[in-house]
């Protein structure tokens, strides 16, 4: 079907129509197809929630510990790996081009931006911190309860405590 222009290979298992339209985050689609277990975070999550003017040059994608990363040509994969809670708490599903991706929450992704804030940079993390706050995508008891499962309350509360004043 390929070869007759039936259909277009994506990747390795995955196929879509000619003709299908896909929206501007049709990666994590994909990505969530290959590895379902995992959850897109970080600098994807920041773009997909509209808390950075950065698009990420690759899929971030957090996965429990031992577990195999998806071989994958397209598009390419910044893989860390979480345990439990922190694996589950502030997960969300959103239909992406009619599949269900988990996505961290508005909180928890500033939570992790701080958490990982030697991979992707602090500038990064208080600049989802003040969009947070900013744009009232969540409450303060949210990000608490995020910051205290993600080991960061302390790290976070001068830099939070400066921007509420």
């Amino acid at each position: 079907m390929v070869k007759t222009g039936s259909l277009r290979r994506l990747e390795r298992g995955l196929y879509t129509l000619p003709e299908a339209v896909h929206g501007e985050h049709h990666s994590l689609a994909i990505v969530s197809k290959k590895a379902p277990q995992g959850v897109i975070c970080l600098l994807s999550a920041l773009a997909f929630h509209g808390m950075t003017t950065e698009l990420p040059r690759q899929t971030w994608l957090a996965l429990p510990p031992h577990s195999h990363a998806p071989r994958m040509d397209y598009p390419s994969l910044a893989i860390v790996y979480i345990s439990e809670p922190a694996a589950s708490h502030g997960v969300e599903t959103h239909l992406v081009d009619k599949v269900p991706v988990r996505i961290t929450n508005p909180a928890r992704t500033v939570a992790d931006s701080f958490k990982f804030r030697n991979k992707v940079g602090l500038d990064i993390a208080l600049s989802a911190l003040k969009d947070y706050w900013n744009n009232k995508l969540g409450t303060l008891s949210e990000l608490r309860q995020a910051t205290d499962i993600c080991r960061v309350t302390r790290v976070v509360q001068p830099y939070l405590e400066a921007i509420i004043s």
